[in-house]
């Protein structure tokens, strides 16, 4: 009896120094959710189009340069903007800024023609010297990637937009980045607009 109750002893002891030397395995957490990848965010840079004349227009080489994007229509009511936009780019185009526009026939059909003719339409009418690139779908399911950067928020890191009508103006700051949406109807030559390409807001 008294070896079985030695034998005992002996057992729950070396049981008891087991488990107090025995190190705790870490636990591995589980995941409850699983986590999306945020799209990377791109800059105006990434994008190359093809101008009116078409010829390559490679973004990147307006860095650091602020950018007035907007499409334009020949037969529309707002389209006697042209004039204040070739006065704006007249003035600012030495102090790191220029003006592209991009043709599209989105709204009422009024970018019918092609773009010979476009590019003529706005030479002979409007003296047009900044920037036309060749006629692009801006909205629908055809929208051109440039046009999907500046309306998608995931894409430009600003907000959604909408293209509203012809002459809607996206600004671009000199690091490639879309910092405003300016309504079609907002003239180019607008306070606002003028104060942000002259540096004051």
């Amino acid at each position: 009896m008294k070896r079985f109750l030695i034998f005992t002893t002996i057992g729950f002891g070396l049981l008891s120094i087991t488990l107090l030397n025995k190190k705790e395995q870490p636990v591995t957490p589980v995941k409850t959710t699983i986590e999306e990848e945020t799209p990377s965010l791109k800059t105006i840079y990434d994008f190359k189009v093809t101008d009116v004349e078409d010829n390559e227009f490679d973004f990147s080489t307006l860095k650091g340069k602020k950018i007035m994007i907007v499409n334009t229509a020949s037969e529309c009511g707002l389209t006697p903007q042209y004039e204040q936009l070739q006065q704006v780019y007249e003035q600012y185009k030495d102090q790191n800024f220029t003006i592209i526009g991009f043709p599209a026939n989105n709204f009422m059909s009024q970018e019918p023609g092609g773009n010979s003719e476009i590019a003529t339409f706005c030479k002979k009418n409007y003296g047009v010297t900044f920037p036309m690139m060749s006629k692009i779908s801006v909205k629908g399911e055809d929208m051109h990637p440039i046009y999907q950067y500046l309306t998608q928020k995931d894409q430009n890191g600003l907000e959604d937009s909408k293209v509203q009508w012809n002459f809607q103006k996206y600004l671009i700051d000199t690091n490639g980045k879309l910092v405003k949406v300016i309504a079609p109807r907002t003239l180019p030559n607008d306070p606002a607009i003028i104060s942000w390409i002259e540096g004051k807001e």
